[in-house]
């Protein structure tokens, strides 16, 4: 056709009876090209994935109690406790905080006092925040006034948890828990180990609670004063401490042995469990001994924490002088 050749990307088809015809300008070649991984349903702000996920990451854990959570806190930052209650309960127990806020203008009670006493004993920094500033470190915004800023837990190595326990001068007694999610259980743990006289606490880097200002107030402070390390690989870390000469005890219901006839003044590693999954398969595997705790009437297991401050008692009750198992 008449004109054709001036079109855009026109071009000239031998043999054809219409003549020159329009091409497509590369259009189809650029169509013919990879655009990359489909992006998750997540990350496309048009899915209704992603508003879901938006709405659940606004959503506000709170405690049993109802109480203001601590807002959770980014990898390797600080943690901000929130709520009148939590905040005087952590500075009371000795929490290492950095700064106390407290709201310009807000309505104060004695707890608010309180922890202005003791953050100014402690000589913590007290600072004066907008209720927009504390609304950012709440995940509710249910802060009443007030927030605690705890810095990132420093974890020991393995390595040298046992090396300090070995260079004490008694025989090493530490406790390594495998599957404990319940930062309070964490914190009644190390709790239990320092009263005990234990040297350390191990804990799993990977599907564990950690150390946070839930676990540092139930520690009543000891964690200040006890190491407790993270291992990458549970049980690596307990296979070589069994190879320098521990032994693994585990704790369960349907142990081999029982608590009246272990010996537990030599060096030990006692390995908790929790209430519901126990010991994973490859831990249970890597233990000397399965322990149990004998107990009157009809109740099959004991919380995780209570369980292990019940052993490390009887353990610390030998190492005193008193009379141990029979065990050879």
């Amino acid at each position: 056709m008449a004109g054709n050749s001036q079109r855009k990307g026109a071009v000239r088809k031998t043999g054809s009876k219409k003549g020159q015809v329009a091409g497509s300008g590369g259009n189809r070649r650029r169509g013919l090209e990879g655009r990359g991984a489909t992006p998750k349903a997540e990350d496309r702000p048009y899915h209704v994935a992603h508003k879901r996920a938006k709405a659940a990451k606004k959503a506000a854990p709170t405690g049993r109690t109802g109480r203001p959570a601590a807002r959770r806190r980014e990898e390797d930052g600080p943690e901000y406790v929130v709520g009148r209650n939590p905040v005087v309960e952590c500075l009371r127990a000795g929490v290492p905080a950095t700064a106390l806020y407290v709201q310009v203008g807000g309505n104060t009670d004695e707890r608010v006092s309180e922890a202005v006493a003791i953050a100014g004993d402690k000589g913590i920094a007290i600072l004066e925040a907008s209720r927009g500033e504390l609304d950012r470190f709440s995940v509710n915004g249910l802060h009443q006034g007030v927030g605690l800023q705890v810095p990132a837990y420093e974890y020991a190595h393995p390595d040298d948890v046992m090396r300090a326990a070995v260079d004490s001068g008694t025989p090493p007694l530490l406790v390594a828990l495998d599957n404990i999610t319940d930062p309070r259980n964490l914190g009644a743990v190390i709790r239990s180990v320092a009263a005990f006289g234990g040297h350390g606490v191990v804990i799993p880097q990977r599907r564990s609670a950690s150390v946070t200002a839930v676990a540092w107030r139930t520690s009543a402070g000891a964690a200040a004063r006890l190491p407790v390390a993270q291992a990458p690989n549970l049980t690596r870390t307990l296979k070589d401490w069994a190879a320098g000469g521990a032994q693994l005890v585990g704790l369960d219901a349907d142990g081999d042995t029982t608590l009246d006839d272990y010996d537990g003044t030599g060096p030990t590693v006692v390995v908790v469990g929790s209430e519901g999954k126990g010991l994973s398969r490859l831990v249970r595997e890597s233990c000397d001994s399965i322990l149990s705790i004998p107990m009157a009437g009809e109740v099959e297991s004991l919380n995780a924490s209570v369980a292990a401050g019940v052993v490390l008692a009887e353990f610390a009750r030998q190492r005193r002088g008193g009379s141990g198992s029979t065990r050879e």
